[in-house]
């Protein structure tokens, strides 16, 4: 221990620090004496405010997509209505307007096909309502229509009008549907049937619906964007599934199997 005298204050050296001075914190070895640890709170808020703008930025890219389609589908949809190049082995007519089995039994009665198959049909329309809807058209519809009482939807309209074509050895078809549904069908069809298979589509142009300005009218705006949506929905499923008879991906979709079981499945 030393000991100086003649100074005003005077103070032993043990190891530690000057009597009456805190001691001295050695600096941390990881953090610089110049920076400081950044609190937690503040890393998690910048993570959070990068996957909010992550999940903003692809939302957005998404809707533009969805967007860009919803108007390729619209600007793809026939405007006009015209008559098939040459005759088909078949004709199909998917029920839902009534100017839909008009014209495909205009189809019928110009040579364009040997049968005519409306599926989809209620079970509580007969054969004679068909003929008193369609004046003048009995003796066709006595010798060449079949009726399809088991498709509950598109899904089963593909499923009838592939058996309907085996039964009948067709290799080819006419399918008349409205223009607005007849992008899913096609999706639908080329699913169902076999290669080396021909569809031939007849779109049905309505009055109602004007794809050219579907916006002034909600109604057709509504319209437009199920079916928008309806055709997605196909597109995908198709990507993933064998056989629509036999996918439960259809029964999801259907709510239920896509085709009914009744006692009479086809009426000739």
């Amino acid at each position: 221990m030393t000991t100086r005298t003649g100074d005003v204050v005077g103070w032993s050296w043990s190891g530690g620090a000057p009597e009456g001075r805190p001691p001295t914190r050695s600096p941390d070895p990881e953090v610089p004496e110049h920076q400081s640890p950044e609190p937690e709170s503040r890393v998690s808020w910048s993570l959070r405010r990068r996957l909010a703008l992550g999940l903003a930025g692809a939302g957005l890219a998404a809707g533009l997509a969805l967007g860009l389609g919803f108007l390729a589908f619209v600007g793809g949809l026939a405007r006009a209505e015209r008559m098939p190049l040459g005759p088909s082995d078949g004709i199909v007519a998917l029920t839902g307007g009534a100017q839909r089995i008009e014209d495909a039994m205009d189809l019928l009665a110009g040579g364009y096909g040997r049968r005519l198959l409306i599926t989809g049909v209620n079970e509580r329309t007969s054969r004679d309502e068909i003929a008193r809807l369609n004046p003048g058209q009995q003796h066709l519809i006595a010798c060449c229509v079949d009726l399809d009482y088991r498709a509950r939807n598109t899904i089963g309209n593909a499923i009838e009008i592939r058996r309907w074509m085996r039964e009948n050895g067709f290799r080819s078809v006419a399918v008349v549907t409205s223009n607005y549904h007849m992008p899913r069908t096609l999706v639908e069809l080329d699913h169902a049937l076999a290669d080396g298979h021909r569809v031939v589509p007849h779109p049905v142009v309505s009055d109602v619906i004007d794809p050219d300005q579907w916006w002034r009218h909600p109604a057709s705006a509504r319209l437009l964007a199920s079916e928008y949506a309806k055709f997605l929905v196909a597109w995908v499923r198709t990507r993933f599934e064998t056989d629509p008879e036999h996918s439960s991906a259809a029964v999801l979709v259907s709510r239920g199997h896509p085709v009914k079981v009744v006692a009479e499945p086809l009426v000739r």
